[in-house]
């Protein structure tokens, strides 16, 4: 009889254990079946990701620049390089400050509080939330976004860059050549996004490739190996500097992400709940109307009427600031102004702030705007809101299952193997300022 009971009570167990995997098996299914109806192609291949040293499959590569794996290694270097700084305003933030001052890896690879500040500014304090404008700078001197900056993460799903996505000849901007004035104007290049903006972004963030870089930190060799069919008068510039850091940029994807192993197959990578929340965010929710790329981003442009970044203490910005025009600031037609591209969703769970100009701190709060869908923006009234920003209600299981799979269901745990151990020039990074160097133990 003890035998018996024994025996029942394992049966008993082994029943209980398997519903939950019965479960996750069903909902699998109807996952995969929902993502073959909302994938552009057909298939789940759309979603998934390539491997990070799969140059050849990184997306939307730039003709003019094929990743190579010694492009990949020079970016990376350089993207986090304090010795980069070479022309700030004044000389107290010589090499203190890099492309990562305000793209924290532990922040999601954006800045750890409302506003990155590269030139002028210093401190870390926790994954960069206490950075602090330096005593010489006037606040118009600083080096400040306008809008959030957008996450480098999975960047390479994107043709054109930026909020308003001005950067790139091709993609959402073939035949705007009237428009590609100012910054823009190095679009005539016939680059894609990345390689565009990051040509650019060497004089903006007042970075410099000189000798001193090239032969005293020994960056020369580098770019000899990265850049060899580049005449020698043409090899350390902010063109082969900016091919460099696009090739790392592309390579920089959420490939360890739950969903990214469930979509290669693993169906027990996630848990029930996160597929739950996907097959919310694929339904019911109606995510995928605007996030429909592959790195759930999209090369749309929507007026959803967040607050600005002036509203919310930004610095070195203000209600003129032509940059809270969104896709408006590059056409300049008035059914494109406050339109922001759709970003990507991988790694929300590390971000300390929420849309272009930082207006939410939570993603509950970011979800409850979205079911809303009432404008915050008194520049946006709510007749100029996308046509797709519409209200729907979930229940609060639903709101939890959707949370769960954007914080957990889409994190990759390991994106330190995208930062290196150290730079060149041995300076510490991402910010090199005395103050940085001991919050983040450089001494």
């Amino acid at each position: 009889m003890r035998h018996l009971l024994i025996l029942l009570v394992l049966i008993f167990i082994s029943i209980i254990a398997c519903e939950p995997e019965t479960e996750r098996s069903e909902l699998s299914q109807l996952l995969v079946e929902r993502l073959n109806i909302t994938s552009n192609t057909g298939d789940l291949d759309y979603y998934t990701f390539p491997s990070s040293n799969n140059y050849k499959e990184l997306p939307n590569q730039d003709p003019h620049n094929p990743v190579t794996k010694e492009k990949v290694e020079l970016g990376k270097l350089l993207f986090f390089e304090t010795g980069l700084a070479q022309i700030p305003i004044h000389e107290s933030c010589y090499e203190t400050y890099s492309c990562g001052s305000c793209h924290h890896q532990e922040s999601g690879f954006l800045p750890g509080r409302l506003q990155g500040i590269a030139d002028g500014g210093a401190g870390y304090g926790y994954n960069g939330n206490l950075r602090y404008v330096v005593d010489d700078y006037e606040e118009h001197e600083l080096d400040a976004q306008g809008n959030r900056p957008m996450n480098p993460l999975n960047s390479g799903y994107s043709t054109n860059t930026l909020w308003s996505g001005a950067f790139g000849a091709g993609g959402v901007n073939e035949g705007t050549e009237e428009y590609w004035t100012g910054l823009a104007e190095v679009n005539h290049t016939g680059y894609v996004g990345l390689e565009a903006q990051n040509i650019e972004a060497f004089a903006l963030h007042r970075l410099e490739i000189n000798d001193h870089v090239l032969d005293d930190y020994g960056y020369r060799a580098l770019y000899d190996k990265a850049f060899p069919d580049f005449d020698e008068s043409e090899r350390y510039s902010p063109t082969t500097s900016s091919f460099a850091i696009s090739a790392y940029l592309r390579s920089m994807l959420a490939n360890e992400a739950p969903f990214q192993k469930w979509l290669r197959g693993n169906r027990g990578a996630m848990t029930v709940d996160q597929i739950q929340g996907a097959l919310v965010f694929f339904g019911k929710a109606r995510c995928y109307t605007c996030h429909d790329g592959p790195a759930l981003n999209s090369m749309n442009f929507h007026a959803l009427g967040t607050k600005d970044m002036y509203e919310n203490g930004g610095l070195n910005t203000s209600a003129d600031d032509p940059r809270i025009l969104g896709r408006g600031l590059f056409t300049g037609k008035e059914e494109d102004m406050y339109r922001f591209k759709v970003p990507q969703l991988y790694n929300l769970k590390d971000y300390a702030t929420y849309f272009h100009g930082s207006s939410k701190t939570s993603l509950i709060d970011l979800v409850d705007f979205k079911m809303k869908a009432v404008s915050e923006n008194p520049l946006v009234p709510d007749e100029k809101l996308s046509p797709l920003f519409r209200p729907f209600g979930l229940t609060k299981t639903e709101i939890g299952q959707l949370i769960d799979f954007l914080e957990n269901g889409l994190y990759d745990p390991n994106t330190d193997r995208y930062v290196p151990e150290s730079v060149l020039s041995g300076n510490c990074f991402p910010n090199n300022d005395a103050v940085s160097r001991k919050q983040l133990g450089c001494e």
